[in-house]
C-alpha cells in the first residue's frame, strides 16, 4: 500500500509531462470565400471579360428570352417536329441554307475571298437546279463546302471592332457590330427577294403573306437546329459564359 502511495506522484509527474511534449492540434485554416464580385471585376478575371455597358438591361432580355423560349418558340417547334417527317425538317433546313448563301456570296466578295465567292456560287447553282429549289443539299454531297459569312464578319474583316455586347428580344446574343451587319443582310436578303418577286410576277398582297410566312418558319427552323436551352448549365455564371462563347465564336469566324 505505501509502495503504490510512493508511486502515485512518480505516475501523475510523468503524465503531466506527456501532455506538455504532446504536439497541439491546430484548426484547419479556412479560406475566405471571394465574392461574386471578385469574378465579375475585369482586373480580376481578364479570361471572361467582354465589354458589356447594358449589362443590366441585357441581363433582363436574356431572363425574358428564356421565359419567352420555354412557354412559346420551343412548344411551337415541338409541334413542328411532331407534324413533319425528319425528311421535310433537312428538306426545309436545306431551304434556308440555300437563300442564306446569298449573303455568303456578296460577302465573300465584299471581303474579296475569291475562292469562297465562287465556291458559294457554285454551291447556289448546284442546289437551286439539280437540288429542286435547295430542298436538297446536292453541293455538299459533292463535296462543296458551305462557307457562313455575313456582313457583321465583313465589319470585322475591315477592322471593326465589336463594340459593346447585346442581347436582342427572341434573337438572342449579338454585340453592336454583329446587330448592324445583321440589318444590313437583312436589307440585302429582301432586295434579292423582291428581284425574285417581280420575276415571277408575284403580288404585293401575295408577297407579304409569303414573306411573314418564310420568315416565321426560317425562326421555328432555326430553333428546332440548336440544342441549346437556358439555364440548362445550372450554373449561377451561364450569362457571363454565353456572353464570352458569343465572343470567341465570332472571333473564330473572323478569322477563318
Amino acid at each position: 500500500m505505501k509502495r503504490a502511495i510512493t508511486l502515485m506522484p512518480i505516475l501523475l509527474l510523468a503524465l503531466l509531462a506527456g501532455c506538455a511534449t504532446a504536439p497541439v492540434q491546430k484548426e484547419p485554416v479556412i479560406p475566405a470565400r471571394r465574392s461574386v464580385e471578385e469574378y465579375a471585376i475585369p482586373e480580376k478575371q481578364q479570361a471572361f471579360y467582354v465589354y458589356d455597358p447594358w449589362e443590366s438591361m441585357n441581363r433582363r432580355i436574356y431572363n425574358f428570352n428564356a421565359v419567352f423560349d420555354e412557354f412559346v418558340f420551343l412548344p411551337v417547334v415541338r409541334g413542328y417536329e411532331f407534324v413533319l417527317p425528319d425528311f421535310a425538317q433537312t428538306g426545309v433546313s436545306n431551304f434556308f441554307n440555300n437563300l442564306g448563301e446569298i449573303n455568303n456570296l456578296i460577302n465573300s466578295l465584299l471581303q474579296g475571298n475569291i475562292v469562297k465567292f465562287f465556291n458559294t456560287f457554285g454551291r447556289i447553282a448546284m442546289n437551286t437546279t439539280v437540288g429542286i429549289g435547295g430542298f436538297i443539299d446536292v453541293a455538299t454531297y459533292e463535296g462543296v463546302k458551305r462557307e457562313n459569312e455575313d456582313f457583321g464578319q465583313t465589319l470585322g474583316f475591315y477592322g471593326i471592332g465589336p463594340g459593346p455586347y447585346l442581347i436582342l428580344p427572341v434573337a438572342g446574343p449579338y454585340n453592336l457590330r454583329d446587330a448592324t451587319g445583321w440589318v444590313v443582310d437583312l436589307v440585302a436578303y429582301n432586295l434579292v427577294m423582291n428581284q425574285l418577286y417581280q420575276e415571277l410576277a408575284i403580288k404585293n398582297k401575295t408577297k407579304d403573306y409569303v414573306n411573314w410566312g418564310l420568315i416565321a418558319l426560317f425562326a421555328i427552323d432555326k430553333r428546332h437546329k440548336y440544342s441549346f436551352r437556358y439555364f440548362m448549365t445550372g450554373s449561377p455564371f451561364e450569362y457571363i459564359m454565353i456572353r464570352k462563347m458569343y465572343r470567341v465564336y465570332r472571333e473564330f469566324l473572323i478569322e477563318s
